[in-house]
């Protein structure tokens, strides 16, 4: 029992890595990706935020799912994680504000991420804690990758820089963990194309790419949306709409 146990936690973190990577692979999140993907700083950054998050309201909501009534689940999912949002954005801007600035609006957004819903609804109402808690952290590392994936080809093509501003990572503690490393300078001629939203679709684009490239030279299965039935735009999303009609076929 403890062997099929760890061996079914495995199979719930690595899945969000490639099988359904919630970026490259569920498409989800896409905002936050391209509108961040331009500075591996920022990248490391929002995906770090995003998986706190992540793993934190998966618990709870797992903790809570025999208690919140099904009728008024997604407004209470919703304050659940914008709890938990809050929580991050305040001590994002106490430790390191500088990241704060440069994200913006879409730390907050964090709240409305379809990663994060999605999870809830898909798996963390359905599951015990210990998995639910294990989903958020493979989903939140899947989505940290596709992030630092195009943040790094994006700021070295588009800025000739890696690292640029690595210090607003830290904060505070920058100084004495990198000892003055804020980012080196690599092209002196960069392209700047690659840090305006085409240059983001594009990169985006060649990824998803290589991800499905990927999964079916490894045969690996296809990534599956759980839980469509009981989204509340399932009457109008055109993938529920032509699985009915399939199933009634």
């Amino acid at each position: 029992m403890a062997k099929r146990e760890k061996c079914s936690l495995r199979k719930e973190f690595t899945k969000g890595l490639l099988i359904e990577n919630p970026v490259l692979r569920l498409v989800l999140g896409t905002c936050p990706t391209l509108a961040t993907s331009t500075s591996m700083v920022n990248a490391i950054g929002m995906g770090i935020a995003a998986t706190i998050v992540l793993i934190c309201s998966n618990i709870a909501i797992s903790a809570l799912r025999k208690v919140i009534p099904d009728k008024v689940r997604i407004p209470a999912y919703i304050v659940i994680i914008a709890s938990f949002v809050t929580i991050v954005q305040m001590l994002v801007k106490a430790f390191v504000p500088a990241l704060d600035s440069a994200l913006g609006v879409f730390l907050p957004l964090i709240v409305v991420n379809c990663i994060i819903l999605g999870r809830a609804e898909a798996f963390a109402n359905k599951n015990p804690v210990i998995a639910s808690a294990v989903d958020g952290l493979g989903m939140g590392i899947g989505f940290t990758a596709a992030l630092f994936c195009m943040a790094l080809i994006r700021e070295f093509l588009g800025n000739g820089t890696l690292f640029a501003d690595a210090q607003n990572l830290l904060g505070v503690f920058g100084d004495n963990v990198l000892g003055g490393f804020n980012g080196v300078t690599i092209l002196s001629t960069p392209m700047t194309l690659f840090i305006l939203p085409a240059g983001g679709f594009f990169v985006f684009g060649i990824l998803i790419a290589l991800a499905n490239k990927i999964s079916d030279k490894k045969k690996l299965p296809k990534a599956e949306l759980h839980g469509c039935e009981s989204c509340p735009l399932a009457s109008t999303c055109s993938k529920v709409v032509s699985k009915r009609e399939d199933n009634m076929i």
